[in-house]
C-alpha cells in the first residue's frame, strides 16, 4: 500500500491555529522564527504555541532564514522536532548545524529552472522543500521537478482546488501550505479543515 502524503501547515501564529492543526492530525506544523516576515512570531509566542502540542504526534518545524546557528541552538532547538532553512544556507552551514543538533533538517529551494532542481538533489539536508519563493502563495512550473530523485516537501500556491492533482502527478513526500489557509491574513479553521480533508480523501 502506498504511503500517504504527509501534511505540513505553516505560518502558525495563534493558539487556534495549532489546536486546529492538532485536531486535524496533520504531520507537521511550521513556525516562522526569523525576524522580518509577515508571519514571524517572537520567542514568547512560540513557547506558548508549542505548549499546546505537548504529547501530540505533530512535529514542530522551526523555519529560519539565514539565522545564526547560535541563535537557533540557544533559543529554539530543544523545543523543535525539525529545523527548516529558507535562506541562502549552504552545505557548510548545514554541516556546522549538524555538529550541534541531531534534528532533521529541511532545506528550501526556490524552483525556477532545472538547475535549481539539481541543486536540491545535491543538498546534504535530510529533506528538501520545493517552493516558488518565501510564502508567496504562487505555484511554480511543476514540470521542472520531474528530475527530482529524493523525498521532498511540495510548497507554493497549493490550494484545495489543485493539491489533489499535484499529489497524484508528483507523489511528494509531503505537501506544505500557508497562504491558502488564511482569511484576511489569519488562519481560517474552515479552510484548514477543507485542505486536509481534500488530501485525506
Amino acid at each position: 500500500m502506498e504511503e500517504r502524503t504527509k501534511i505540513k501547515l505553516c505560518g502558525m501564529m495563534n493558539p487556534p491555529d495549532v489546536i486546529t492543526a492538532m485536531e486535524l492530525g496533520v504531520d507537521y506544523v511550521g513556525f516562522i522564527l526569523s525576524e522580518g516576515f509577515r508571519r514571524t512570531i517572537p520567542l514568547g509566542t512560540f513557547c506558548e504555541l508549542e505548549s499546546y502540542l505537548a504529547g501530540s504526534a505533530v512535529k514542530k518545524v522551526g523555519v529560519f532564514v539565514n539565522e545564526p546557528i547560535e541563535g537557533i541552538m540557544e533559543y529554539y532547538e530543544e523545543s523543535l522536532d525539525v529545523i527548516q532553512l529558507h535562506g541562502q544556507e549552504d552545505a557548510l552551514y548545514i554541516k556546522t548545524l549538524r555538529q550541534h543538533t541531531k534534528k532533521p533538517i529541511i532545506k528550501a529551494f526556490k524552483i525556477t529552472s532545472a538547475e535549481d532542481v539539481q541543486m536540491a538533489n545535491k543538498s546534504t539536508a535530510d529533506y528538501v522543500l520545493l517552493d516558488s519563493g518565501t510564502g508567496t502563495g504562487k505555484t511554480f512550473d511543476h514540470s521542472l521537478i520531474e528530475g527530482i530523485n529524493r523525498p521532498y516537501f511540495l510548497a507554493g500556491g497549493l490550494t484545495t482546488q489543485n493539491v489533489k492533482e499535484a499529489i497524484r502527478k508528483l507523489h511528494p513526500y509531503a505537501v506544505d501550505a500557508s497562504s491558502c489557509l488564511e482569511t484576511d491574513g489569519r488562519k481560517d479553521k474552515n479552510k484548514m479543515t477543507e485542505f486536509v480533508n481534500v488530501i485525506r480523501s
